[in-house]
């Protein structure tokens, strides 16, 4: 595990922003009529699909790597990833014009190994465990002496994932509510931070699937508590959260809702055919709680008893909110969308 300095605040968020910013977009926030009309409230989103790399993970990927100083940086870095934050370190350590070493489960979607080969990464295979990722790149790191650029426990990567809400809220500075998934709790833990030191009385709220509820069973437990992952479409959120974004996300983070693998379909074909952008599954989890707790047409009459994850979506109170959600990435394997046959 990698010590995080529990001092993070925005200052550090916004130092950086200046070092990334030659390297990042500054991603737009669109909004949907239609979509503020089903859910009752002003959606605002942030995104990050039209990122470098099509995710989120270049903002903390570019400032870890650039915050190294030069004799560490000759060696090279190192991760262990199933895709984006993989792409991102690999993109990072060729604008630095440094070698890069990602260790990737053997089952990465296809569209995410391609994207690391093709920014002239190694690509190093494991099986698809928690322990094989880190046994494999702990070796990688021994025979190569590159330097550990972890997805979410990493202060540098935490303050860059950050920044994408900082702009966020110089766009939309009105907001009441702010979303965005959770996996490791990077992301999470970034944006909550800034969200809490630039508006103090928001609202922060997370989202993940029920398959992989580590997070929200760590949140109500008040400790971390690892799960058995069973299988969720949104693949970039098996992670469990890390000790270090844990301690943060219990200072700043107000909620954590789990949503169903249906939800999380069924919200991400919404996003395509309604604003007619690209996401990938676990970009669309936020936006799933707020549409999971709307009676669908599957769901019953809305006198039908609740399930479990609809009461807990149901705790986000979008109604008469302007809410702004991180759409995280749009890498999509297109010979395996959820809803073809």
């Amino acid at each position: 595990m990698v010590k995080v300095d529990m001092t993070l605040d925005l200052p550090t968020i916004r130092s950086a922003h200046e070092r990334i910013r030659p390297h990042i977009h500054r991603t737009l926030v669109l909004t949907s009529s239609r979509l503020d009309e089903a859910s009752g409230g002003s959606l605002f989103f942030k995104c990050e699909n039209f990122q470098k790399i099509g995710a989120f993970k270049a903002r903390g990927a570019t400032n870890a790597v650039f915050s190294l100083g030069d004799a560490m940086a000759r060696r090279g870095v190192a991760t262990h990833s199933s895709g984006n934050h993989g792409a991102a370190v690999a993109r990072a350590a060729k604008l630095r014009g440094i070698p890069a070493h990602i260790v990737m489960p053997s089952n990465s979607a296809k569209v995410k190994i391609r994207a690391v080969e093709n920014y002239g990464a190694r690509v190093v295979f494991c099986e698809p465990t928690e322990e094989a990722r880190e046994t494999v790149c702990a070796d990688v790191i021994a025979k190569t002496g590159a330097t550990l650029i972890h997805s979410f426990e990493n202060p540098d990567v935490i303050a860059g994932q950050g920044t994408a809400v900082v702009e966020l809220l110089e766009d939309v500075p009105d907001l009441d509510l702010v979303m965005c998934p959770i996996g490791g709790g990077g992301l999470l833990a970034g944006t909550a931070v800034a969200a809490k030191s630039m508006r103090p009385n928001i609202r922060v709220i997370a989202a993940e699937p029920e398959n992989a509820d580590d997070a929200a069973q760590s949140f109500r437990a008040g400790r971390v508590i690892h799960t058995e992952k069973k299988f969720t479409i949104a693949d970039g959120l098996r992670t469990n959260v890390g000790e270090p974004n844990f301690a943060i996300i219990k200072r700043y983070v107000d909620d954590i809702v789990t949503v169903s693998e249906k939800a999380i379909i069924s919200a991400m074909r919404t996003i395509w055919e309604t604003m007619k952008i690209i996401i990938e599954p676990s970009a669309a989890v936020p936006f799933a709680a707020i549409q999971e707790r709307q009676p669908s047409r599957d769901s019953g009459t809305a006198s039908s008893p609740p399930d479990e994850s609809v009461q807990l979506a149901d705790k986000i109170h979008v109604s008469g909110k302007r809410v702004g959600i991180i759409l995280t990435g749009g890498n999509v394997d297109l010979d395996a969308l959820p809803w073809n046959p």
